[in-house]
């Protein structure tokens, strides 16, 4: 009988897994004073430790890179230490756990990035809301402020927030760490042309939109070593009614400069928001210019991901919201158990809250 490949063990240059299924990073909108992860943080992420990878919800590598509200960071001692107990219990559980580590760029309004204006490449913005203080001690759905245009010490500044969010997470006890790159967040508006404005070393060309990225990873790479850093990218995703359509060749120019770093992996988010679907050629041509480990990610089932690691164009695949309903996603798959379905019901209580929609889902019974 033929064994599904998601089950299989992978191996690439130090970085390992049990299994090839990720628990894709999601934001859970939970956190307490001073942006501290909260006690209930270790039993979730622990319940889902079968995962041959858990990456972490978005977490900020500074007060001005959040976006969000209650979204817990990595830049403070109480931070770091209540992230210890996050990876001691997911490793007490045999798991292994990355850190998504996140800037958000234009998206942020100042009650979220410590009253300073959000930072991003260029001083644009298009239509857009996050979660954030009301000013009443409530929280609501705020547009986001007109960012101001990165300058050359903003940037060196922020390339060494990561450099000690990333030597914070390895403090922490994490197994390693991915930038988000994705998601119209800092890093994607660098790469992207209609974001992007800037008549510096950092914009124009794709060689200079690039470099952001580019140096950020090398930095992390060096400081705690390329098999404990990813990337997440999303090349075939627009940003809210715009869509950059040199994205893709911009991508694969990224990856022919990532190549010879040897990355954990390389994360593409997919099929979500505004996206175009991939093309088969695109990943065919991937391929030939990009050999080490890929994760997808996309609203793939079980078939679906096991297709795309027999076809050469992925190592792992990553569940997101099947992850939160579905603690024991692995057990299930393995025994064709029957899934708990994500609804509109469930759904409602994602973000935000206690327990409830958080740790309180159940492993299949029999």
């Amino acid at each position: 009988m033929k064994t599904d490949m998601i089950f299989s063990p992978f191996e690439y240059k130090g970085f390992k897994t049990t299994n090839r299924i990720a628990m894709a990073p999601m934001t859970r909108a939970r956190s307490k004073e001073g942006e501290v992860v909260t006690d209930l943080a270790p039993l979730y992420y622990s319940q889902r430790a079968s995962a041959g990878l858990i990456i972490t919800e978005g977490v900020p590598v500074s007060e001005e890179a959040r976006g969000y509200a209650m979204t817990p960071g990595i830049y403070t001692q109480e931070q770091i230490e209540a992230w210890k107990k996050v990876t001691t219990a997911v490793h007490e559980k045999g798991g292994k756990i990355f850190i998504q580590l996140w800037h958000v760029g234009r998206r942020a309004t100042k009650s979220t990035t410590g009253g300073v204006t959000p930072l991003a490449p260029s001083a644009t913005k298009i239509p857009d809301k996050v979660y954030a203080s009301l000013g009443d001690g409530t929280f609501g759905m705020v547009e986001t402020d007109m960012p101001k245009a990165m300058t050359l010490e903003d940037i060196e500044r922020t390339k060494n927030d990561f450099l000690i969010a990333s030597q914070n997470a390895i403090e922490a006890g994490f197994d390693g760490v991915e930038i988000h790159g994705a998601h119209g967040y800092l890093f994607d508006q660098f790469l992207r042309k209609d974001t992007n404005h800037r008549n510096d070393n950092y914009g124009g060309s794709v060689e200079n939109r690039i470099r952001f990225t580019m140096e950020t990873v090398e930095l992390l790479v060096n400081a705690i070593g390329a098999d404990k850093v990813g990337l997440r990218i999303s090349p075939f995703l627009g940003e809210g009614d715009s869509y950059d359509v040199d994205m893709p060749e911009t991508a694969l120019y990224l990856m022919e400069k990532l190549q010879p770093l040897h990355l954990a992996y390389l994360h593409f988010s997919e099929n979500v928001a505004n996206f175009v679907k991939v093309p088969d050629t695109y990943r065919d041509k991937i391929r030939e210019i990009y050999s080490n480990p890929i994760i997808l990610c996309g609203n793939y089932n079980k078939e679906d991901a096991n297709q795309m690691i027999e076809k050469g164009w992925a190592d792992m695949v990553a569940f997101g919201r099947p992850y939160i309903v579905n603690p024991d996603l692995v057990e299930r798959f393995k025994n064709n158990y029957p899934l708990t379905e994500v609804s509109a019901e469930n759904s409602s209580s994602f973000y935000g809250g206690g327990a409830e929609g958080y740790t309180d889902y159940s492993v299949y019974q029999k």
